[in-house]
């Protein structure tokens, strides 16, 4: 049969990953971090980085926006390697939060606007409310605000800069119950309804579960499982003996 012009391109685009690793070595001082790790994102999906602490989940995070330079292997960005994409547009299209919130002292509004050209400024108030923050905590003192509050605030950092992949590495560690709801309900809002790809490192399988379309279990730097987070959690005892 042949194939319609246009529609093989467009099927590889729908089957490819949005973001992923091939073969992904990370070494530092003789001790091998990553090991071989090939995994790939779909596009629009929450995506879980699980497994035990010190297994590599945050340096391949890391690695995916080039934070870290992988010692071999390739990370594809819409199947293009990172390495040919200038670092300061892959780091506006694939956007990290970190662990604990970092803002710099001042108002919300300097934070928002910090490294933008200015015309990016008309979306601050939108970039606010799309985690379910008032636009009045533009001129609020960064010292005043909770960790929660802190948290969204880097998360609509990442969001004014017009992100397609939004990587998160344990992002509700530091916040109570209520906090990290809140941030578990925007990531999902952010998939579903915005149609971000969400990378998520999380120490909570509960959380994935809650969360995520996919797991990925990652064992002293190898991947050993991926399936849903119910299925990486029944097989979690035997990936990590």
């Amino acid at each position: 049969m042949t194939t319609p012009a246009g529609e093989g391109s467009h099927r590889d685009d729908v089957d490819r990953p949005h973001l992923g690793a091939e073969s992904l070595v990370f070494e530092r001082r003789r001790s091998r971090i990553l090991d071989h790790v090939s995994v790939g994102f779909r596009r629009a999906s929450v995506s879980a980085l699980v497994g035990p602490s010190g297994a590599g989940k945050t340096t391949l995070l890391r690695c995916l926006n080039r934070l870290e330079e992988p010692t071999a292997g390739t990370v594809l960005f819409d199947g293009t390697d990172v390495r040919e994409l200038d670092p300061r547009d892959l780091r506006r299209r694939v956007g990290m939060v970190f662990q604990t919130p970092v803002l710099f002292d001042g108002d919300v509004r300097g934070n928002l606007i910090y490294g933008l050209d200015g015309s990016e400024e008309d979306g601050l108030a939108g970039s606010l409310e799309a985690v379910h923050l008032s636009p009045d905590f533009l001129d609020r003192d960064t010292a005043r605000l909770s960790v929660g509050e802190a948290q969204r605030v880097t998360i609509a950092r990442a969001l004014i800069r017009g992100p397609e992949v939004l990587l998160l590495d344990e992002p509700t560690s530091a916040l109570d119950r209520d906090a990290a709801s809140c941030i578990e309900h925007l990531v999902r809002t952010l998939s579903d309804e915005r149609g971000l790809t969400v990378v998520l490192v999380t120490h909570d399988l509960a959380q994935a579960e809650r969360v995520a379309d996919v797991a990925v279990l990652v064992v002293s730097g190898r991947v050993a499982l991926v399936g849903t987070p119910a299925e990486v959690q029944a097989g979690w005892r035997e990936a990590v003996r």
